[in-house]
């Protein structure tokens, strides 16, 4: 017997006519709204499905069977999410410093040097960790995994085999470390990593770690105490209202890695030399101490990207009377295998300039 649901147009099979369903009154009865408004009950076995009515119906019905496809596989990417993170062992004796890690687990505990390995990710902290994983390659990077990770647990990143281990070796973890409640606020994650290849099969590079109960090749990727903000920033963030007030504001803001705060992609950074971004007070600065502000801070940036092996930094100098600007392109003459370019106008319009760190004309 076929089951009609609300909305099925049905034709009567024994006399003319026909309506749409209205609901079912059990089993046997279903409640039909004819033609001229009125509402009757029908026996089901009195009824057929309007021929016009059943391609629609078919279509609902793939409709309906796709939405529990969708449904399902949802429900096993979300399981097999779970199934990569765990809690960490916080409270056993002896735990590492907190902090954040990249932990290499073989799978089989007896022998070290064999099977595969899980490339996990450790948040040994009490905030919330908002990642994104890179592996190196000759031309850049490429992205293994983003995601977040609770405090207090693990991540696995990737399941590998040893094969596969020169290509996992090195490396950048960037993250965004989120607490509830914050006297003193965390720095972003900014950590690449490099693993001699080697290591990975000496049995020895293989110790216990408390927090994941294994034996693993750890790396510290950074101590939590080390991404909380110095002294100097504190103070910016109680000047901005972020923080309770205290301590006298210091002039010049210092950054102990100056171009990785203004990296905006691989390779990449913009860097504004307004004198407002480079100190916080400008009272009692001639315009030659703002310059060498300026200068000084360029130079520490370009330094900075040259090192790191930056493909490219935008200096943003300003209209002004074009003081500034001469002076970049002067110190620029100083710097060998860079060339420049006037920035793109879209983004900065007249007022800054590319410099190139691998000259690829």
């Amino acid at each position: 017997m076929e089951k009609y649901k609300a909305g099925d147009k049905v034709k009567f099979l024994n006399e003319k006519g026909g309506g749409v369903v209205v609901r079912n009154i059990d089993s046997r009865l279903v409640l039909v709204a004819i033609d001229d408004g009125f509402e009757i009950p029908v026996m089901v076995s009195d009824l057929v499905l309007d021929p016009a009515a059943v391609p629609e119906r078919k279509k609902q019905a793939m409709e309906v069977a796709q939405r529990e496809v969708l449904r399902q596989e949802q429900e096993k990417e979300e399981e097999a999410d779970a199934a990569r993170k765990r809690s960490l062992r916080r409270f056993a004796r002896n735990p590492e410093p907190e902090g954040i890690y990249l932990a290499f687990v073989p799978h089989d505990q007896q022998w070290l040097l064999t099977g595969p390995i899980d490339v996990t990710l450790v948040n040994h902290s009490n905030t919330e960790l908002l990642y994104s994983f890179g592996i190196k390659l000759e031309d850049g990077l490429e992205n293994a995994d983003f995601g977040q990770v609770s405090a207090y647990s693990s991540v696995v990143i990737e399941t590998i085999s040893r094969e596969d281990l020169n290509s996992w070796s090195s490396g950048l973890v960037q993250a965004l470390l989120v607490e509830e409640h914050a006297n003193q606020p965390l720095m972003p994650l900014h950590a690449p990593y490099e693993i001699k290849a080697n290591r990975f099969f000496k049995e020895g590079s293989y110790t216990s770690s408390v927090v994941l109960g294994e034996k693993a090749l750890v790396v510290n990727l950074q101590l939590i105490q080390a991404l909380r903000t110095d002294d100097q920033k504190t103070r910016q963030f109680k000047k901005d209202g972020l923080l309770p007030e205290g301590g006298k504001a210091n002039v010049v803001v210092k950054e102990k890695q100056i171009i990785d705060k203004h990296r905006t992609t691989a390779g990449e950074a913009v860097v504004d030399l307004h004198i407002a971004e480079l100190v916080e007070n400008i009272a009692g600065l001639s315009s030659r101490d703002m310059l060498n502000n300026q200068l000084d801070y360029f130079n520490k940036c370009l330094d900075s990207a040259m090192v790191n092996e930056y493909d490219k930094v935008t200096f943003i100098h300003g209209v002004g009377n074009g003081v500034l600007k001469n002076a970049i392109v002067n110190a620029l003459s100083n710097y060998e295998g860079t060339s420049n370019r006037m920035a793109s106008m879209s983004k900065f319009g007249v007022g800054a300039i590319d410099v190139l760190l691998k000259d690829k004309a």
